[in-house]
């Protein structure tokens, strides 16, 4: 299978876990908590890095990786009015409002951990 691979730091891997399995539809492929875990959404695999994971340490100029940030995996919705809504029952924390441009329309929200998912329905296409 060829996998497309992203590292998320997170601050509670079983909480992390948690969130992309109950709101997206992930599975778990293995678990390392509260190190590490590693879920999948078709060819996405998403690992999960705590702070006492390989991942989380240190840099030799003393930065140690966290979450947040703004890179972030980008989801094509169908409905993104109605992905809000399911979301936003849910408690789902957002950064901002459905924004719109020439190439469809977004609104980002956040992990636990506070890092960025980006929710992106495009526009309809005219012919010709």
């Amino acid at each position: 299978m060829a996998w497309v691979n992203v590292r998320y730091m997170v601050d509670d891997v079983e909480a992390a876990v948690a969130f992309y399995t109950k709101h997206f539809g992930f599975t778990v492929l293995s678990s390392a908590a509260p190190a590490f875990a590693e879920v999948a959404l078709g060819d996405l695999r998403l690992l999960l890095s705590g702070p006492t994971s390989s991942a989380g340490r240190p840099m030799p100029d003393g930065r140690r990786p966290g979450p947040g940030g703004w890179n972030r995996i980008h989801f094509v919705v169908a409905d993104l009015a109605a992905e809000v809504a399911r979301l936003r029952a849910a408690g789902v924390r957002f950064r901002n409002d459905i924004v719109t441009g020439p190439g469809g329309s977004q609104i980002l929200l956040e992990d636990p951990s506070g890092n960025p998912i980006e929710l992106f329905q495009p526009a309809p296409r005219r012919p010709g």
